[in-house]
């Protein structure tokens, strides 16, 4: 049988390892990709390390990755939509098809659902098996490190435009990836005043490059005085909380203003996680949980908003590597001054 190279989490412990395995056969409803770019997420981050999180759900051996696009090479006997040869980006949910969720237009939040590269074998290999249901099929003019981030890059666009920003003043905690993208979303859609609340000085330019109007550190003891100086004393109409951590969420929830939105999108490493919800309740504000991306919606919204020029994701890749050095693009991931963003690997 042919092979392939491979990023694997080989057994229940820290790393990854480089490996030959065998090429993936597509079911009647897959896809076999050959791939052309993968990204790093955070969620592989705590896969390579091994955490508690990941010991908790991944099981050895499994190649990870779930941020891909690529040429479809194969395909199974029931597919209809896509043939050898197209250009496809995934959308990485993948939805049983049958659950009340699914029935009633919510395929992102399945009642089964299952993650490429997390529950099943991932795009950090020179191929992978892709669900049908999953493909996006992209223009053979977009750049693939463009098309490989199309699934991070749905995570803003799904936790800013969940609801209307236009006019609107929006507050983005994180400066991560997600946090970088979010901010180029709420430019993009025409957002009043962006203020960026940022921990690593390294992606403060970033964020200008992306369109924030005011950076201010997390650990400023003037910040909320600072949002309320930008706002006229009202607090922001939205807060897209892209970090999970809890000082982090009780700032949001302090500057969003009356009847204003707070969109949660981090993971908190904490099963709890202290809230004032009085503050919350007397506001009259509510929250938003977001959950990947809209499927297909804010797949739409996403091209519409790429196709138009207003949104540019180019400036949150940092670095590209070969599949190979694939251990530099996690170091600088782990790295403790992020003196990185987005990285992509190349098969």
């Amino acid at each position: 049988m042919a092979k392939m190279k491979a990023i694997s989490k080989p057994k229940a412990a820290p790393g990854a390892e480089l490996v030959m395995v065998d090429i993936p056969k597509p079911g009647p409803r897959d896809l076999l990709v050959k791939v052309k770019a993968t990204s790093i997420c955070g969620t592989d981050v705590h896969i390579y390390e091994w955490d508690a999180w990941s010991q908790g759900r991944i099981k050895p051996p499994l190649v990870f990755g779930h941020e891909f696009c690529g040429e479809v090479v194969e395909v199974g006997a029931l597919v209809t939509g896509y043939k050898p040869g197209d250009y496809i980006s995934a959308e990485s949910h993948i939805p049983c098809g049958y659950c009340y969720q699914c029935r009633n237009d919510q395929q992102h939040i399945c009642g089964n659902l299952k993650i490429l590269g997390v529950d099943t074998q991932g795009c950090f290999a020179d191929y992978v098996v892709l669900p049908e249901v999953c493909a996006w099929k992209n223009d053979k003019s977009m750049p693939p490190e463009i098309a490989c981030i199309q699934e991070p890059l749905g995570n803003a666009v799904y936790t800013t435009l969940c609801e209307d920003v236009a006019g609107l003043n929006v507050a983005v905690f994180g400066c991560g990836p997600a946090g970088l993208l979010t901010v180029g979303v709420a430019k993009a859609a025409s957002a009043g005043k962006i203020i960026h609340i940022i921990k690593h000085e390294f992606r403060r330019s970033i964020s200008k490059q992306m369109g924030s109007d005011v950076i201010i550190k997390y650990d400023d003891p003037q910040l909320k005085e600072k949002v309320l100086k930008e706002t006229n004393n009202v607090g922001v109409d939205v807060v897209c909380e892209m970090t999970g951590n809890t000082q982090a969420i009780n700032q949001g929830l302090d500057i969003v203003r009356k009847g204003g939105r707070f969109t949660a999108f981090g993971i908190a490493r904490e099963t709890s996680i202290p809230v004032n919800l009085n503050s919350l309740i007397f506001k009259g504000a509510r929250i938003v949980g977001i959950n990947g991306r809209e499927m297909y919606r804010t797949w739409y919204q996403m091209a519409g908003l790429l196709n138009s020029g207003r949104l540019n994701p180019a400036p949150v890749i940092t670095h590209k590597f070969k599949l190979e050095e694939f251990e530099k693009g996690f170091a600088a991931m782990r790295s403790s001054d992020r003196q990185s963003a987005k990285i992509v690997l190349y098969p």
